[in-house]
């Protein structure tokens, strides 16, 4: 098992590249919401000011009170103080820095509280826009391991990257306290801004470069952290739980999910532990500059240049701006480093589907009059070298039950997924009524498919729902439900259920009930009915049925298929004899094609496979 590999360390060109995502990110957010944002800018901006005013206010107070205890016929009681008016100015100074502590503390309750419900709404947003951009992309994206990986790492940042938000509007707050500070010292000594920054660059360029090395190490590790989630819930999961105890798995699983812990574990102490170090080091120096300025100030008091009060602003603006300063060039280094993170996302959104609608479509033909005609149809799955299909020259007439039959890998599933339009020829066409598929309306097209494939969705939704989702549209006709369960058979299923059609099935949720894998069949071929289109096709989703009762949902098939262009895959030649015509695969070919009397008489590859299922049951 090897570990992640070693990080590709990013420029500092990619790294400064990488803050044009902040734009579109700003963009995105204003979006979402333009008075919570506006809100949050403003609170914001009233409360970057308040730290050098209470500062101020405390200079002020400390040289009133200087100057009180230097005169020479003060009170002695308090009672005294009150009754000669010399506390008066010294009272409000306190009233007014008491009003900006309250202030600032009801300030920044009321700024995180807008700051969290933005993010939130700016989390769903963007997790909704990258389903809804998932939504277009081609088959051919999902079933690439690349692609998964650059899905995983956008969907991490629709909520990783929420902090981000935060950490920009408290930029901008703090960007305005340091200007109010370094404004007050440009006043008294100009040249403490200049010892500040010198302290200070060192640790910024050591943030951003360990951000960098961070991110890079992320990205590097993408798809074993896919295999580490994908480990852990194979390990602890309903879906696996009887294979994992019958074959004894959790040691292995276990096993394995622990070496890529540990390489994860080990890679990241490694930088964490070179972070800290020079983390150290570069706060050390910052130290050093701080009491630098401080022994400066200090001396100046004494040589009567700032009085108290002034000593007690200088040093405090200058550790405030010191701490300010630290956190602004560590935070845009941190910046820096999350627009890098950014990427993932917004280029995610940059993948453009290749099968669309194109200008001008044509509408889907109802009825469907002359049918569908493969022309020298050729298809190649992205990396493969072999030819899923290849010269595939067919007709499926309309009104027509076709069955299609061959061994594995013949390319039956894959003539399903080209008709469909799943995915285009790399060769030749596929003509409907006369016009190329690719010229019809995408989403009408595939909305006039009724399609149930063998690895058929197990829904954990309600009974009704898994039905529904065959037509989602009209989830609320309960009588389209009904008659769809009624023709698949599933009536039977859910009329033992406790709940009837809002029972909920599946065990991922509480008060689920599981089906066999029989009755889950009859659900999804519900499916096929619920959409009443004008193409029904069924991929092998019968496998988990017994013969007869396979035999029955062919024959309820055939029957509800009148004048319906229909499709039908199976395994069993008990079932695929009722079609009228049988189409015979193989190397991605039409081999022979017939009735099954027809094809029985020629002696060919049907008859052999038929000769070999009768003989399994004599």
């Amino acid at each position: 098992m090897h570990g992640p590999p070693l990080p590709q360390v990013r420029s500092f060109r990619e790294r400064l590249g990488a803050l044009k995502n902040l734009g579109p990110f700003l963009s995105m957010v204003w979006r979402t919401s333009p008075s919570l944002t506006a809100a949050s800018l403003v609170l914001r901006l009233c409360r970057a000011l308040l730290p050098v005013a209470t500062l101020y206010v405390g200079k002020l107070i400390i040289d009133e009170v200087v100057l009180l205890v230097q005169l020479s016929n003060k009170p002695g009681t308090l009672q005294g103080w009150l009754d000669s008016g010399l506390a008066t100015g010294l009272g409000l100074l306190l009233l007014i820095e008491f009003a900006l502590a309250v202030l600032s503390d009801v300030l920044g309750r009321v700024v995180s509280l807008i700051d969290s419900l933005l993010s939130e709404r700016v989390s769903n947003a963007s997790s909704i826009r990258l389903m809804q951009h998932a939504a277009t992309l081609d088959l051919e994206d999902f079933e690439d391991a690349e692609f998964q990986d650059r899905l995983e790492r956008a969907r991490r940042q629709t909520s990783g990257r929420m902090s981000l938000l935060g950490q920009l509007l408290g930029q901008a707050q703090d960007i305005v306290t340091v200007v109010s500070f370094a404004a007050g010292l440009i006043i008294y000594a100009p040249w403490l801004i200049v010892l500040l920054l010198l302290a200070l660059v060192p640790a910024f360029l050591g943030e951003a470069h360990f951000n960098a090395q961070s991110y890079s190490l992320d990205y590097a590790r993408t798809p074993q952290r896919r295999e580490l989630d994908y480990v852990r819930q194979t390990a602890a999961s309903a879906e696996t739980a009887k294979e994992v105890k019958i074959f004894g798995l959790h040691g292995f699983l276990i096993d394995r999910y622990t070496q890529l812990a540990t390489a994860f574990y080990a890679a990241n102490r490694r930088l964490a532990r070179r972070r800290a170090g020079w983390g150290g080091l570069f706060a050390a120096i910052g130290t050093a500059g701080y009491y630098c300025a401080y022994a400066f100030i200090a001396w100046r008091t004494l040589a009567g240049v700032f009085s108290i009060g002034d000593l007690t602003f200088l040093a405090g603006s200058f550790r405030r701006l010191r701490n300010l300063l630290e956190g602004l060039l560590s935070s845009f280094s941190t910046t820096a480093g999350q627009a890098l993170y950014l990427d993932d996302l917004f280029t995610f959104f940059e993948v453009e589907p290749e099968i669309l609608s194109p200008q001008h479509a044509r509408s889907f033909p109802r009825p469907i009059r002359a049918g569908f005609v493969f022309e020298g149809v050729g298809f190649r799955y992205p990396g493969a070298e072999r030819w899923a299909v290849r010269d595939l020259s067919f007709s499926l007439r309309a009104g027509e039950v076709v069955a299609l039959v061959g061994e594995n890998g013949a390319g039956k599933t894959t003539l399903v997924k080209l008709l469909t339009r799943l995915y285009d020829p790399d060769e030749g066409r596929i003509l409907l009524d006369g016009h190329d598929l690719r010229e019809y309306d995408l989403e009408a097209l595939r909305g006039s498919m009724g399609v149930i494939f063998q690895d058929f969705v197990r829904y954990n939704l309600s009974a009704a729902d898994n039905i529904a989702v065959g037509r989602i549209d009209a989830r609320h006709d309960r009588a389209r439900i009904e008659r769809a369960a009624s023709r698949s058979q599933a009536d039977e299923v859910i009329a033992r259920l406790p709940g009837g059609y809002e029972q909920m099935i599946g065990k991922r949720f509480k008060n689920g009930v599981e089906l066999s894998g029989g009755e889950w069949q009859k659900i999804a071929i519900a499916r096929a009915y619920m959409r009443e289109a004008a193409v029904l096709i069924l991929d092998e989703p019968t496998a988990a049925l017994d013969a007869r009762s396979e035999y029955e949902v062919f024959k309820r098939f055939k029957e509800l298929s009148d004048n319906k262009t229909a499709i039908l895959i199976s395994h069993r030649f008990s079932s695929v004899r009722m079609a009228d015509r049988i189409l015979v695969l193989a190397d991605g070919q039409v081999e022979a094609a017939g009735t099954h009397e027809e094809l029985v008489s020629q002696q060919g590859r049907y008859a052999e496979l038929f000769e070999l299922q009768a003989a399994g049951y004599r």
